[in-house]
């Protein structure tokens, strides 16, 4: 009886924990990715209240539609993406850091190449960005945070994407507003004939 006692709540939590990760895998194509862990640290902070999002970073190639929250506390980067502090806020000009966990969030990044879209909205604005650069860099290097005159998003997560442990590195991907002139070209439609 004791035996049962024990064993009956522990099988049935391990049930549960594996149910969860499959339904939350179900849910999205981008979510089957995630590593397990990662996705219970996500199932944590469901029932912990967090303010509005400053914005939502959409990246429709890769399955990525993510809030983005002030911060990079761990908290934080298991609900959303984080926006580095003394960076540029969403919707305005400068370099706007975004950072994420590459296993959860950010996974889909490695399959970015220039020339991808990316779409940042913050309330009542909406930007478009074009992928100019991807590159591995140590966490030491903070040029990357550096303010610009020019429109950039930085986006930030851990390298190599599968490593077990700490990541040695750091993936960055730069990314180049579209001028409102580019987007409509770029999204113009033509007659056929």
């Amino acid at each position: 009886l004791l035996l049962a006692v024990f064993l009956i709540p522990n099988l049935y939590g391990s049930a549960m924990a594996h149910l969860s990760v499959a339904l939350f895998r179900a849910q999205s194509s981008s979510n089957r990715l995630w590593d397990s862990a990662r996705i219970r640290a996500y199932g944590r902070t469901l029932n912990i209240a967090f303010p509005a999002p400053e914005a939502v970073l959409r990246i429709p190639k890769v399955n990525i539609e993510v809030p983005v929250l002030e911060g990079t506390d761990d908290l934080t980067l298991n609900r959303a993406a984080g926006h580095v502090a003394g960076t540029a806020l969403p919707g305005h000009t400068g370099n706007i850091a975004i950072t994420g966990h590459r296993d959860g969030f950010f996974r889909g990044l490695k399959d970015l190449t220039p020339g991808d879209v990316i779409q940042l909205d913050a309330p009542g604005h909406t930007d478009r960005y074009t992928v100019r650069s991807i590159r591995i860099v140590s966490p030491s290097d903070t040029s990357v945070l550096a303010p610009t005159q020019e429109s950039t998003l930085t986006l930030i997560t851990c390298y190599p994407f599968y490593f077990i442990g700490a990541a040695p590195q750091r993936y960055i991907v730069q990314a180049s507003l579209i001028a409102p002139s580019q987007l409509a070209s770029s999204t113009a439609t033509y007659p056929s004939g």
